[in-house]
């Protein structure tokens, strides 16, 4: 079984990238925010949960957000393994989600991060946000934030997935399918 993490910077292509891995590996896709959506539209108990906190405008409780995934990874017992995308995004995430896979006699195989310069990552979302009109990809200074928060949280995580073996780096420039073919030649060559 193979059980991914993706992480990458706001347009470092992991939206589309996950999709290939998904693909070629036969791998269930759970992202966060996917997860998030659909249980506040199906007003689950665990929806309306997270809702109350947002509403309020604060964070949703780790224990709240890791009832959902494994409420996701239960759903599908007989699988290849699945792609974590947008979770853990702290130390306490990650421990908290490495206790749930054991629980389950599975663990976390590899994260790959996708490396971009920020430069590059500003162009492309500034594009994204023109085209998609979503306005947190039109402004530089929102663009920044964003960076220096991924930077912040994710540095511990790289350190805590770095001592266990599993991070590796995947360079995210370049054409959409040399990408790819990185990826999957890093997977091949891990599995």
């Amino acid at each position: 079984m193979i059980n991914l993490i993706l992480f990458g910077k706001p347009g470092s292509g992991k939206g589309t990238q996950a999709e290939f891995i998904k693909n070629k590996y036969d791998l269930i896709h759970i992202s966060t925010g996917d997860v998030f959506r659909y249980n506040i539209s199906m007003q689950t108990e665990l929806g309306l949960l997270a809702k109350s906190y947002m509403d309020k405008g604060e964070l949703v409780p780790d224990n709240v957000t890791i009832k959902m995934l494994e409420a996701e990874v239960s759903k599908s017992p007989n699988v290849n393994g699945f792609i974590f995308d947008g979770f853990p995004r702290t130390t306490i995430q990650a421990e908290m989600l490495d206790k749930f896979l054991k629980n389950k006699d599975l663990e976390i195989s590899m994260t790959i991060a996708l490396e971009v310069d920020e430069d590059i990552l500003i162009e492309r979302l500034i594009n994204r946000g023109k085209e998609s009109g979503r306005v947190d990809d039109q402004d530089k200074s929102k663009i920044q934030n964003r960076f220096e928060e991924y930077n912040k949280k994710t540095s511990k995580l790289i350190e805590y997935y770095n001592n266990q073996g599993k991070f590796y780096i995947v360079e995210g420039l370049g054409e959409i399918n040399d990408i790819t073919k990185r990826i999957y030649n890093l997977i091949d060559s891990k599995i």
